[in-house]
């Protein structure tokens, strides 16, 4: 009966992760449905919904802190105020940042005026200006707190409990001598739980994806807001870059830059 503990398992995980998940969506619904009676009503006060996103706000809902530095990099180098090589190098032109982002990002370059991208987008991600931006988003309702349970962890936790219940199911199918019931009920005894997170992921992709890890519903429509605008001009194309992330830049060879791995060393 060696089954039956594998059984208690798969529920425990099954049963946790679609806690955690409902607890998720309904923190997620209560922050974006605040009591109206709580704030005074101010006529024509500017609300989330009439907020005009920046670059930089965009690139962090979007993709979080290393969106943010390469939303600065790409600027900087459409401007020719960095040289950003396809074999991985960044070169500083222009060492005036026009902002605190592009300041963290000429900082992380170093006095030398040149370093590898890889670090220089790690290091411009982690700076305070980020972090300043990112208080500033959670603040205004727009970004979900660091340390928060999101809905896209929580969806993930159920997608890695699905998988865990299914390779339990499977063990305990396949357990050797005798279980003391029949293999295909053991089997079915393991499709409830697996169902009961099948079920789960299909109703949050259903009523809340798409899943962010960093904008909270009223950022994600301001981000669906962004996507309808026409494009054409400079900066709908670094807003397309911004929400999409490298994959939409164009240029072979500034796009180069960004996904260039060195080569390991030959003998």
């Amino acid at each position: 009966m060696f089954w039956v503990l594998l059984l208690f398992l798969a529920w425990a995980f099954a049963g946790t992760a679609c806690a955690r998940l409902c607890l998720a969506a309904v923190r997620t619904d209560a922050s974006d449905a605040p009591d109206a009676s709580d704030a005074p009503y101010v006529p024509d006060a500017p609300t989330v919904s009439d907020r005009d996103l920046t670059l930089y706000e965009a690139a962090f809902l979007s993709g979080g802190p290393s969106r943010v530095a390469d939303v600065a990099l790409v600027s900087m180098a459409r401007q020719r105020r960095l040289l950003l090589a396809h074999t991985g190098w960044a070169t500083v032109v222009d060492p005036r940042g026009r902002d605190e982002i592009e300041q963290s990002v000429i900082g992380a370059i170093g006095p030398g005026g040149q370093s590898r991208i890889a670090p220089v987008r790690t290091r411009a991600a982690d700076a305070e200006a980020v972090r300043r931006l990112a208080d500033g988003l959670v603040h205004a309702g727009l970004a979900v707190p660091e340390c928060s349970d999101t809905v896209a962890s929580a969806v993930r936790h159920v997608r890695a409990a699905a998988l865990a219940v299914a390779a339990l199911g499977g063990t305990a199918v396949l357990l050797p001598g005798d279980t003391g019931a029949p293999r295909p009920l053991v089997g079915a005894w393991f499709a409830l739980p697996l169902i009961l997170t099948l079920g789960s992921l299909a109703i949050a992709r259903f009523e809340a994806h798409p899943y962010s890890p960093w904008a909270s519903p009223a950022g994600q429509r301001l981000l669906r807001a962004l996507t309808g605008k026409p494009a054409g001009d400079e900066r709908s194309f670094l807003t397309s870059v911004a929400i999409r992330g490298i994959r939409a830049i164009g240029e072979p060879e500034l796009r180069a830059a960004f996904t260039h791995r060195d080569q390991p060393l030959r003998e």
